[in-house]
């Protein structure tokens, strides 16, 4: 009875190199939340023993601007569509673009998984833990008219001073109107 009572569980992982032990995770400087941080750090930690994060986010920003093709995006966001057609639909698309073999397995493990329609989310963090990786410390700023440049020189500077050493500011302005 004790056999028959246990669940059986399937893991897929993400891996470089079959023959290599297992290593310890390499930790990201910032820690990504959801399903799309469970990847990108496993994708981090997989690039930074390869020394490859530059390369990879390169191919990841290639992706990205891939998916922005209606055809492409259509076929990977429909539930409609079987696994394997969008399995099949990825593998050529890698094969034509020659990405790094971390990147093909990479997005390969997410059509294996079914997470195709996640990638967008994937990308966007690990952008944030690159930039993170960089020392960028990103601010948003939501005024109700754009600013002049003295205002953002002197907002710049304000930020600024709540810096540590070896971190960067990189200021995005949005604009939000207020309606009555």
């Amino acid at each position: 009875m004790a056999a028959a009572g246990r669940i059986s569980l399937k893991v897929r992982s993400f891996s470089t190199s079959v023959s290599r032990p297992v290593a310890k995770l390499v930790r990201p400087p910032i820690q990504v939340f959801g399903l799309g941080g469970r990847y990108s750090t496993a994708l981090y930690s997989a690039a930074s023993k390869e020394k490859k994060l530059d390369q990879v986010e390169k191919d990841l920003n290639r992706v990205s601007t891939l998916l922005l093709d209606p055809k492409l995006n259509a076929i990977i966001t429909n539930p409609h569509i079987k696994y394997a057609v969008k399995r099949k639909t990825i593998i050529d698309l890698l094969a034509k673009e020659k990405f790094l073999p971390i990147t093909n397995n990479f997005v390969n493990l997410l059509a294996t998984n079914g997470r195709l329609r996640f990638t967008a989310d994937i990308i966007s963090s690990f952008t944030k833990i690159m930039s993170a990786h960089r020392g960028e410390v990103v601010c948003s700023v939501t005024s109700s008219s754009p600013l002049d440049e003295a205002s953002l020189t002197e907002l710049k500077s304000a930020l600024n001073g709540f810096l540590a050493k070896g971190e960067s500011l990189k200021l995005e302005t949005k604009l939000s109107f207020i309606s009555d």
